[in-house]
């Protein structure tokens, strides 16, 4: 009878730590006692874009059994989205993932709260210019997306050509690294370009592009970085230009800016897939500090939508996978 106790113990607590889903590090196992809080502090919080991020998100809080809250500033603003992270930590979130648009505003408040144990991982634009104790980042190669883009339609561009190219923000480092890579491919053609914001509201920026091609009439084609900007080309070459040699390419994916493809006034766009920006983060902070299994960085890809494919893509556009 002792032998068969003695045997039946240790297998009982082994059996009760994998049904607990435990580590045996206790420092992760005390995180099981509640379910674990996520931040994710984001900018233009009410953008569009972002609404498959959250789908992603929801989705993977869902299947790990944890809560997330997706935050963020009205427009861009560093220091703004900085405080949140601050406060995110205040509020007692145990793992917090941030859109790092700028690469050195959020370098020391990442540093304040990895000091405090509480993991950061980086979700749709990455800081790779500075230090940066973030754990990760599911994110785009913006710099080289860009250069995939303007490969892609540099057949279609003439050499000389003068194009217009846009970005729906200032001072949005994957705005303007996709921008330096276009340029980077464009250059080999003796291309020249005009640069110009277009905002966040794609219809008020239709007419903003739409003034910029009638000043500079020997511009046919647009070229983007965004989301909104590329669909206010495709708007502003559907209401002025149809049928007289322009075209528009650029980023990302909206039900309008798939239209625009499938009209043939957008060439095509580049789907940086936000879905997984949203739902790899989860994963990774959850594994993180349950089982102490670190985070490491996600490409979260470049490919190209147009009109061979763009039907399927507006149907997993409607579904918020896309």
């Amino acid at each position: 009878m002792r032998y068969s106790m003695t045997r039946l113990i240790p297998a009982v607590i082994l059996l009760a730590m994998v049904l607990a889903g435990c580590s045996t590090d206790a420092s992760y196992s005390t995180r099981e006692i509640r379910p674990l809080r996520f931040a994710f502090v984001t900018c233009t919080v009410d953008a569009k874009f972002f609404e498959p991020v959250r789908k992603g998100m929801n989705d993977a809080a869902e299947m790990m059994g944890v809560e997330c809250d997706f935050i963020g500033t009205k427009g861009v603003d560093v220091q703004a989205q900085a405080d949140m992270v601050r406060q995110a930590v205040a509020d007692g979130y145990d793992g917090i993932a941030v859109n790092l648009i700028d690469q050195e505003a959020f370098d020391r408040v990442i540093r304040e709260t990895a000091d405090r144990a509480i993991p950061v991982v980086g979700f749709n634009t990455d800081d790779h210019a500075t230090p940066n104790a973030r754990l990760s980042c599911v994110n785009q190669r913006l710099y080289e997306a860009g250069q995939s883009l303007a490969r892609h339609v540099l057949p279609h561009v003439p050499d000389g050509a003068h194009v217009l190219m846009t970005m729906h923000d200032k001072g949005v480092s994957s705005l303007e690294d996709r921008l330096a890579g276009q340029q980077a491919v464009l250059k080999k053609r003796n291309v020249r370009w005009t640069v110009i914001v277009t905002g966040n509201d794609s219809a008020k920026g239709a007419g903003i592009i739409t003034e910029a091609l009638k000043a500079n009439p020997d511009i046919k084609i647009v070229l983007g970085t965004g989301q909104s900007d590329t669909e206010a080309a495709g708007r502003a070459i559907e209401k002025s230009f149809s049928g007289r040699g322009y075209w528009s390419a650029g980023f990302d994916l909206s039900p309008e800016t798939l239209r625009l493809i499938r009209d043939g006034h957008i060439r095509c766009t580049v789907d940086q897939q936000p879905y997984i920006q949203g739902f790899y983060p989860v994963v990774q902070l959850t594994l993180y500090l349950r089982y102490g299994i670190v985070p490491s960085d996600i490409d979260a890809g470049a490919a190209i939508i147009d009109a061979t494919n763009v039907d399927q893509t507006m149907e997993l556009t409607r579904e918020q996978y896309r």
